[in-house]
């Protein structure tokens, strides 16, 4: 079936609707949820019926069909705000779902994403294990067959959703890496399975709201419809393409929470003074101000830009590489200056750039760090100069 696309004029009603949503219901209420360390159920239920839990996911199978470069507009108004509202429905639409949009079955299409992007279902990417974080071939959770069954044993960590989650997207060994492939599968695990423990929820430097855990499965026996696709090879292709859209998204919360930074710091500098005078009137305010400008400038087109190319199909590499890399450092450098220009204030639980700061500081860290992120950029730009 062909993929129906949403044309300009009804994605910018999407694109207002979600920006004047963030920045109305959810930005008023961030402090509430840095202190619940909760995102409150009303907020959820209107995201759900908005469609922001399967914007992403085709709309034959229920979801509202965004291609990347829309995804990208919609995700710089999500990092506007707490990054824990996002978190909320990032991995429905992100990295677990579009494992399903890419590699299931039809039936397990039917099965779980119409109650995926509804928000009935909230899926889980469980990949990242004590020893294998940016580079799944470390992974050492196995898959042995039994019958017409498979058998999972192992442990992840920093798992985004696991308390709440109802699918886990488990990625598996099922055979040590050879000549014809990784040997990484990836299955379909509902969180209620025998032998499927979630750990106590993590305690974070910031993203209050977003809960991650370990994830312990010990003996979980699911049918051989469980495994994606059908295929034992699968696991490391759909981890790879996954985590390779699911960067250039990642980069887009990271442009929109500079902006949001640098919004902050531009109303502080106009209106705080030193000496009776306002501190904007100071060139070397105007100066960060200035770099800040820059810096978000640039995200937005590099985004943008390399939304592009992956949708296109011209880069799925590189491309979503060099934006998370640029964007999540980017936003380092844009919060810690937007903490200077605040001073002491800046360094107050409920002043904005404070949790912004720390917000941001793990954006650098998942789906690939910023050194693995310079070793595919490096690494493939080597390759292909020797081609």
């Amino acid at each position: 079936m062909a993929e129906t696309q949403v044309d300009d004029e009804d994605f910018a009603q999407i694109l207002a609707a979600t920006r004047d949503f963030v920045r109305e219901r959810v930005v008023p209420r961030e402090v509430e949820i840095m202190d619940g360390d909760a995102i409150p159920d009303d907020l959820r239920r209107e995201a759900a019926g908005m469609g922001l839990f399967g914007y992403a996911i085709p709309q034959e199978w229920g979801g509202l069909g965004l291609n990347l470069r829309q995804d990208v507009e919609l995700a710089m108004e999500f990092g506007y705000t707490s990054l824990s509202f996002r978190s909320m429905f990032g991995t429905n639409n992100g990295i677990a779902g579009q494992v399903l949009v890419g590699y299931g079955a039809d039936e397990q299409r039917e099965r779980w994403l119409a109650r995926i992007a509804s928000g009935e279902v909230v899926a889980s990417f469980a990949l990242t294990e004590p020893g294998a974080g940016s580079n799944p071939a470390g992974l050492r959770t196995s898959a042995t067959r039994d019958g017409d069954d498979w058998v999972i044993d192992g442990s992840k960590r920093f798992i985004t959703n696991a308390p709440t989650a109802d699918l886990f997207v488990v990625f598996a060994r099922t055979r040590p890496a050879d000549d014809s492939g990784p040997g990484i599968a990836v299955f379909l695990v509902p969180a209620d399975a025998p032998g499927v423990e979630v750990g106590p929820k993590d305690r974070k430097m910031g993203q209050e709201g977003a809960w991650t855990a370990d994830v312990i499965l010990t003996g979980v026996r699911v049918p051989s419809s469980a495994l994606v696709g059908g295929s034992e090879d699968v696991g490391y292709t759909a981890a790879m393409a996954s985590l390779s859209r699911g960067r250039v998204h990642i980069a887009a919360l990271a442009v929109g929470s500079a902006r949001r930074a640098l919004d902050e710091s531009v109303a502080y500098a106009a209106t705080a003074t030193q000496g009776g005078r306002a501190i904007g009137d100071f060139q070397l305010v105007q100066a960060h101000l200035a770099d800040m400008q820059t810096d978000v400038l640039a995200g937005e087109a590099l985004v943008r830009e390399c939304a592009r190319k992956h949708h296109s199909g011209e880069d799925r590499r590189i491309a979503p590489s060099a934006a998370k890399l640029f964007c999540a450092e980017m936003a380092g450098r844009v919060t810690d200056t937007a903490v200077q220009i605040h001073g002491g204030a800046g360094y107050m639980r409920d002043v904005p750039v404070e949790r912004i700061y720390r917000d941001v500081r793990l954006l650098r860290l998942y789906d690939g760090t910023s050194e693995i992120q310079r070793l595919i950029i490096g690494g493939r730009l080597i390759r292909q100069a020797r081609r």
